[in-house]
């Protein structure tokens, strides 16, 4: 059987060590088996023949500005089987003025209470299935992301808020998404808010995260292809091409 295909994009906003991350995620995913491309140019997303012939696509961006025929191709990529999968602002702080991306991977970063170094506890989720096998509730020292999230995802792993004080303290507590899937088309969307800096990437609970995570987005492609040889249903679908009236 063919190795899979995964190309990793990094860059943007520096102080989340883009580079550093892309690393540890070239290493877990070869170790793997995966044939990887790390690209640090959006302009990895301009060529779609290329992107549809992956297994996975695995941004490592945050705060940056994308070109709307490149995040389409990314979208229309996913939609047809490619998974996509990430970490905290590299995939849900990437592109704050383009909503086809957000809407494509289920959430938008909005707030960190507290900044770097809030203590919090990760709670596993009962019914997270094989995805998160083998990783309990554990506790981490960082960033606790609060997300405006998808009603769509399916949540894996939680954070209760608030921990640290805010203006949002006075509402009740809410358990906010860590860990999400979803399907955009017939592609697989994974998503994890933790990585703030490489060492909170490097801690083997979220490093067994994304590892797992990416093999079930990168599995979607074949699970599409049979699916699709056993229906004639997608024959006639048309791909989603975005919100052109509200980009800016």
């Amino acid at each position: 059987m063919d190795s899979k295909r995964a190309l990793i994009v990094w860059g943007g906003w520096l102080g989340h060590e883009p580079e550093q991350v892309a690393a540890i995620f070239r290493n877990v995913l070869e170790s793997d088996g995966f044939e990887v491309e790390v690209s640090d140019t959006l302009e990895s997303f301009a060529d779609a023949d290329k992107l549809a012939a992956l297994d996975l696509i695995v941004p490592v961006w945050t705060m940056g500005q994308i070109e709307q025929a490149w995040a389409r191709n990314v979208s229309t990529a996913v939609q047809s089987g490619v998974g996509i999968a990430g970490c905290h602002g590299g995939m849900c702080d990437s592109f704050r003025t383009n909503v086809d991306w957000q809407f494509m991977t289920g959430g938008q970063w909005v707030a960190h209470p507290g900044n770097d170094g809030v203590e919090y506890t990760v709670n596993i989720k009962p019914a997270a299935g094989p995805i998160l096998e083998g990783i309990g509730d554990f506790k981490v020292k960082s960033e606790q992301y609060y997300l405006h999230v998808d009603p769509a995802v399916e949540v894996l792993a939680t954070t209760r808020f608030p921990v640290a004080p805010g203006p949002h303290s006075l509402n009740k507590p809410v358990d906010m998404p860590v860990v999400w899937t979803k399907r955009w088309g017939v592609g697989r969307v994974y998503y994890c808010s933790l990585g703030h800096k490489a060492d909170i990437v490097e801690m083997p609970q979220v490093k067994q995260m994304m590892r797992q995570g990416f093999r079930w987005a990168a599995d979607g492609k074949r699970s599409a292809r049979v699916d699709a040889a056993a229906s004639s249903k997608n024959a006639d679908k048309q791909t989603y091409t975005g919100m052109a009236d509200s980009q800016l």
